[in-house]
Formats: C-alpha cells, sequence, structure tokens
C-alpha cells in the first residue's frame, strides 16, 4: 500500500472547503441543539437552500457574488420561518420528525422535472463560480507544502472557507456570553422557568433557528464552490453526518464541531484509502471499492457508538451540557 499518499489524501482533509462546510453547518446545528435544545434534523434543508439559492441567483438572474450571497441568507431566513413558525412549539421528537421531513420536501422540490430550467432538476446545476474565482488575489500557480499543495483557486476557496469558519466561531463565542445566550441556554435547560421570568420562550427559539440556519445555508455556498450543486448530496446522511460532527466534538462546545468535522473526514479518508490500498494487494480481493465505500461508513458508525457509550459528551463536551429538557 501506498501509505504516504494515503496519509496524505487525509491530512489534507484537514483543511479542505468540504470539512470547512460541514464544520460551519455544524456550528449552526450547535446553535439549534447543543445552546437551545431544538432537535432539528434537517440541517441539510438549510444548506440546500443556501446552495440553489446562491446558483440560481447567479445563472438565472446573473447576480454579482454579494448579491447571490445575500440570497442565499434571505433564503433560509425565510425558510426558518416558514419551519419554525408552525413548529416551534412543539415537543422536541415531533420537532425531529417535522424537520427531518421538511428537508426531504425541499430536496424533492428541487429534483422535480417540472422545475428543470430552475432547477436542473437531478443533474443539478453548474458553472456559477465563476464570480467568486474573479475575485481570487492570490496570483497564479501552486503553493504550499508536503500534502498541502494546491493552486490558487483552491488556495482561495480554502482561506474563504476557514476564514467564515473562524468569524462564526467567534460570533458564536460573543453571543453564548451575552444576555441572549444566556437566555437561550435557559431555554434549553427549563423553558418553564424562562417563561416564569416573562422571557418570550418562542421568539428566542425562532431566533436561534434563523441564525443557525443562516450558517447551515452558507455552509451549503462553501460545500458547492468548488463543485457542482446535486441534490444528491442533500439526503438525510448528509444531517446525520453534521449531527455526528457535532457531537463527536462535543456539544455545545466552541470548537467541537471545528475539530469534529476534521476527525470525521480524516477517519473517513484513512479508513477509505486503507481499504482501498487492502482491495490493491489482495487482501479484501473479495470486496469491490464501491462496498469499500461503504463498509467506511460503517465502521465509522461503530466508533461513534463506542463514542456514545464511553464519551457521550464528546471530545470538548461536559457531561452537565447533557442534561436537556425534552
Amino acid at each position: 500500500m501506498d501509505w504516504g499518499n494515503i496519509l496524505g489524501n487525509a491530512a489534507g482533509e484537514l483543511i479542505s472547503p468540504t470539512t470547512a462546510a460541514y464544520a460551519l453547518a455544524a456550528i449552526g446545528l450547535n446553535i439549534h441543539f447543543g445552546y437551545t435544545g431544538l432537535l432539528n434534523f434537517g440541517q441539510a434543508a438549510f444548506m440546500l437552500i443556501g446552495a440553489y439559492a446562491f446558483a440560481i441567483s447567479v445563472l438565472t438572474f446573473g447576480a454579482p457574488l454579494w448579491v447571490a450571497v445575500l440570497a442565499a441568507f434571505a433564503a433560509s431566513i425565510l425558510f426558518a420561518f416558514v419551519l419554525g413558525i408552525p413548529t416551534l412549539r412543539l415537543r422536541a421528537d415531533y420537532l425531529a420528525i417535522v424537520t427531518i421531513a421538511s428537508a426531504e420536501i425541499m430536496r424533492f422540490v428541487v429534483t422535480t422535472t417540472s422545475l428543470t430550467n430552475v432547477t436542473g432538476a437531478a443533474n443539478g446545476l453548474s458553472n456559477f463560480s465563476g464570480g467568486f474565482y474573479d475575485i481570487n488575489p492570490l496570483p497564479e500557480g501552486r503553493y504550499g507544502f508536503g500534502p498541502f499543495v494546491y493552486s490558487a483557486d483552491q488556495w482561495w476557496v480554502r482561506l474563504v472557507g476557514w476564514g467564515i469558519v473562524l468569524l462564526a466561531t467567534l460570533l458564536v463565542f460573543l453571543l453564548m456570553r451575552s444576555p441572549w445566550g444566556r437566555v437561550v441556554k435557559a431555554v434549553r435547560e427549563d423553558e418553564d422557568a424562562v417563561r416564569a421570568l416573562g422571557k418570550n420562550v418562542y421568539s428566542y427559539k425562532m431566533q436561534a433557528l434563523v441564525l443557525g440556519g443562516v450558517f447551515g445555508s452558507l455552509a451549503g455556498v462553501i460545500f458547492i464552490l468548488p463543485r457542482a450543486v446535486q441534490p444528491a448530496n442533500y439526503g438525510t446522511a448528509l444531517t446525520f453526518f453534521i449531527w455526528t460532527i457535532m457531537l463527536l466534538g462535543g456539544a455545545a462546545t466552541l470548537f467541537g464541531p471545528i475539530i469534529g468535522a476534521m476527525i470525521f473526514w480524516v477517519v473517513l479518508s484513512l479508513t477509505q484509502g486503507i481499504l482501498y490500498g487492502l482491495i490493491d494487494v489482495g487482501i479484501l480481493s473479495f470486496i469491490s471499492t464501491s462496498q469499500a465505500g461503504q463498509i467506511r461508513f460503517i465502521l465509522v458508525g461503530l466508533a461513534l457508538m463506542l463514542l456514545v457509550i464511553f464519551r457521550p459528551q464528546g471530545i470538548f463536551g461536559n457531561k452537565k451540557e447533557l442534561s436537556f429538557s425534552v
């Protein structure tokens, strides 16, 4: 096996734009669940809405980059209100059912053939990132060291993606130490006590849903910048990956979503590389590469089960933060 290539690919996942997008989506989910106690299983819908709003704004309306980003924000805020107004008074388990259903509804909507001219249906959309790369200030060429050698455009999307992740982390840090943050954490622990203090619990839940949704939509934009928009990428598996990342790093922690995303994608890359290598040398010749791709998710799932059993609070989490009132 080519261990240098396997380890190099895994190391590259540490700063990949995909890892940055998942980290940002997990930060949004952390606001929903970790800090506010909202059992949202529809974060994939916010990523889908952000991605499609950005791509459609560019391709259909010829919008400049900053307008397309604002369109993604506006679409996610609108969706958060449409989703939250009738559902945020539901119990946690019912909220989970509604949110996961809403994500699937949105995926089927963009896949329908009647919207092919707008959404591309099952084929998705492409060629919408030109405006983003046009403002790249880096000179042409390849830069870096070791496994981190990329072109100017590849570095640009990584710098922007991780810069946004750091800004989002700073914003969460400031918000959760403000009076607003203390209220949403109190909502997570005991809604009735918060109501008794004269606070509008429904309003705070809506604000948290909107904020986390905006982060999710921005994650959707980062996710598609190096690739096309494909509706198949926004299935329920995406939401569960984001949940895995958040729980791995630790719910209600500042850096948990970032470290969780890095570990998640490095482990996936390592297991895939090792399995493919074992197939190449004949040790696992009885399975195909497509089967190996599924086995890696089984292995990651087993690792998550062990994590939940032996360290349910995650890597950075605190068990006290797991006492949710549901």
